[in-house]
């Protein structure tokens, strides 16, 4: 990978990008070459209508630039970039390397990447190619150069968007050749290779580096520290050609933000190296709108985008007005439901709210996917909300730059998503994302912010830490973790945390070995249990009861307390939940998945000793989140309930949306937003004088 040409901050380009567009990011992706061109010059006066500040133009478009090989057609292009500026609209302009056009493809069909089972991934979708392949880094590399030097000074252009939603696997030759090369950096001999893939299970041990190669498809099973290290090098491969293309990008246009779409809960990509080499985290999010708290997972996601480069503000680089169309059932977003997704975001740092797509497709894979313009036209009730959305965020254009502040954290990384669901273990319906998810749910509902962080991260600005299903921690990791509870931090781990070191082998000794120590407990076995729906019961040291399904443990204790133990099953009688006081804090150990109100309990006493306060007190189903920065604070109010809720926000501010001041009770109604400019401390004692002299002067009277 290559260091990235500085001549600014990625803040500098961030801050440079919102005042040239006037605020929030608002607009979505635009595909001028499916549609006449009587129909592009209606399409800008509509964005004006609806607000739009920004399009992403070109993302699918490498067969209609480079219209064969070596021979470019910018001509249409520049023709919409015009457009765009004459009616005041920015461009994010893509380079389309996730579509190799049909020619390319036709001279070198070994550009298709091989799936795991040998067959070939043709052409007819997209992402079809390996990123090992020379002539397609080659052919990309080529493109971005072109596309920078053509439009750098351009007066549309405000950022670029590289590729799309980066993930192709292949297991092809090309893939197979630089799995090796990089193989051989990682390790300083097939010796250590052999010691770290423990090849002398089942006989795999190599004698020549020409005998190691991807891990096609097995009869059976196949090694899953093999299997690691692939992950590990198709992330770093894929990163490797991104920092290629922003490298010439960055040459042309050094002051512009450069960044690629993430996805939610994508496994393939290692998201916090990804997010170091970007200018902003940007999101694809797709809600299901049949799960009545996808909300909750969203804004997990969120918490994440907004964690990856330690806070900074992020962009949700897609998502749908309706409906989208890759789901068995695709149901519609109610109405109201487009617009609390686009605030919730920003409520949880996002400072941009971008749509597939600008204008609904008539064919191809994607005609059902919902856009800004339906099939309908501008008539519609989408639309319409589209257009109220654009201009309630013009209102919002302080907001920008601004942060949240958290004192909790939640590990989520990679390494242990990977080694985890890379099989052979007790239990192969685990779902690392769930896991996760599981601890994430009680911090949401009871309004506690969150930051994410990896197993390298430093963590003295936390007052508490959650480590759900920590698989994989390397002997650093895991002394990090010791330092953190010595110097008074409070940890809560998981069930299957700790288990493989970085070479995804079993550290022996007891299970959770890496955190043994620090947790005072130890496992002997792993008890899953055996039916959907199977639960033990649990006996609390207060004498209450709970209960725990899907995963339990044969615990032992170390010098930790019992907080639960097991009161039937084949584990009756023993420790199910622990802490250990060890050094200056302490650390809370779930051998078992316990039951949502016993777990909510635990992580609130848990805030509550480590000093941790919600950001405001409300109803169930009303999410609260602040954003500071700038002198200013900013209060976000979501009702995600379909009821109207009350909510007390104290001395209260200015309401941004309305421009009016809000103090004390307000009914949010069902999918209603609150988003107030704070009043500082003196003005709200200010207030009170008021409201004070008011009182007495009615008294008075």
């Amino acid at each position: 990978m290559t260091s990235e040409p500085q001549a600014s901050t990625a803040e500098d380009r961030l801050k440079g990008l919102h005042e040239r567009l006037g605020g929030i990011a608002y607009g979505g992706d635009y595909n001028p070459e499916q549609w006449p061109r009587d129909v592009w010059l209606e399409d800008a006066r509509l964005m004006q209508e609806a607000g739009v500040n920004l399009v992403t133009l070109a993302v699918f478009s490498w067969s209609r630039l480079e219209t064969s090989d070596g021979v470019y057609d910018f001509g249409w292009l520049d023709d919409v970039m015009d457009l765009m500026h004459r009616h005041g609209i920015g461009v994010d302009l893509a380079t389309p390397d996730a579509v190799p056009p049909a020619w390319l493809t036709q001279q070198h069909p070994d550009i298709h990447p091989v799936l795991a089972d040998g067959t070939t991934f043709g052409f007819g979708s997209r992402q079809h190619f390996d990123v090992s392949h020379p002539v397609y880094r080659r052919k990309a590399l080529a493109l971005a150069e072109r596309m920078g030097e053509h439009y750098a000074k351009h007066p549309a252009l405000r950022m670029w968007h590289v590729g799309n939603e980066y993930g192709p696997l292949s297991y092809g030759p090309w893939a197979d050749k630089a799995f090796r090369g990089w193989l051989q950096q990682k390790y300083s001999s097939l010796e250590d290779l052999n010691q770290a893939w423990s090849t002398d299970v089942w006989g795999q041990v190599y004698s020549d580096w020409s005998q190691v190669g991807v891990p096609a498809q097995p009869r059976t099973w196949s090694n899953p520290s093999r299997r690691l290290d692939f992950h590990r090098f198709t992330s770093a491969s894929m990163l490797d050609h991104y920092t290629a293309v922003r490298d010439i990008l960055r040459r042309h246009t050094p002051d512009l933000p450069i960044v690629t779409n993430f996805m939610r809960f994508y496994k393939t990509n290692d998201y916090w190296a990804w997010a170091a080499e970007e200018d902003a985290a940007a999101l694809d999010i797709y809600p299901d709108p049949r799960e009545a708290d996808s909300h909750v997972a969203a804004a997990l996601n969120f918490d994440l985008m907004r964690s990856l480069r330690n806070g900074q503000p992020w962009m949700v680089m897609e998502q749908a007005t309706g409906a989208v169309s890759q789901w068995p059932i695709n149901v519609s977003k109610l109405p109201g439901k487009m617009r609390l997704g686009s605030y919730q975001a920003i409520a949880q740092g996002s400072d941009g709210i971008l749509f597939f797509q600008w204008r609904q497709a008539r064919g191809g894979t994607e005609r059902y996917h919902s856009a800004m313009v339906g099939h309908a036209g501008p008539i519609t009730r989408i639309f319409r909300e589209v257009c109220e959305l654009g201009t309630e965020l013009k209102s919002l254009a302080g907001l920008t730059g601004t942060r949240s502040s958290a004192k909790v954290a939640i590990v989520f990384d990679w390494d242990c998503w990977w080694a985890l669901e890379l099989g052979n273990s007790p239990r192969s319906d685990l779902n690392y994302a769930q896991e996760v998810l599981r601890l994430y749910r009680p911090l949401f509902d009871a309004n506690v912010t969150v930051d994410f962080v990896d197993t390298k991260r430093d963590l003295s600005q936390y007052s508490l830490v959650l480590m759900p299903a920590a698989y994989l921690l390397t002997d650093e990791s895991a002394r990090r973790f010791e330092d953190y509870v010595s110097d008074g931090g409070r940890l809560v781990v998981s069930y299957l945390s700790g288990i493989v070191d970085e070479s995804n082998t079993i550290r022996l000794g007891g299970y959770p070995g890496a955190l043994r120590n620090v947790l005072g407990a130890w496992s002997e076995e792993m008890h899953p249990l055996a039916g959907d729906g199977e639960e033990v019961k649990l006996t609390l040291s207060d004498g209450g009861t709970a209960s725990a399904g899907y995963w339990t443990e044969h615990l032992h204790t170390d010098g930790a307390d019992v907080l639960a133990s097991y009161a039937s099953g084949r584990l009756a009688g023993a420790p199910a939940v622990t802490r250990n006081a060890f050094g200056r804090g302490s650390a809370v150990y779930l051998s078992a998945r316990v039951d949502a109100t016993f777990l909510s309990a635990l992580l609130d006493a848990e805030c509550k000793a480590a000093g941790v306060h919600p950001e405001l007190d409300g109803p169930r189903g009303v999410q609260v989140r602040r954003r500071a920065g700038k002198g200013k604070r900013f209060l976000f109010m979501l009702n995600h309930n379909d009821a109207p809720a009350s909510v007390n926000v104290g001395g209260g501010g200015t309401d941004l949306l309305t421009g009016h001041p809000v103090q004390g009770a307000v009914e949010l109604p069902p999918s209603g937003v609150l988003v107030l400019e704070e009043n500082s401390v003196e003005d709200t004692r200010l207030e009170d004088r008021r409201t004070a002299d008011a009182a007495t002067n009615d008294t008075t009277r």
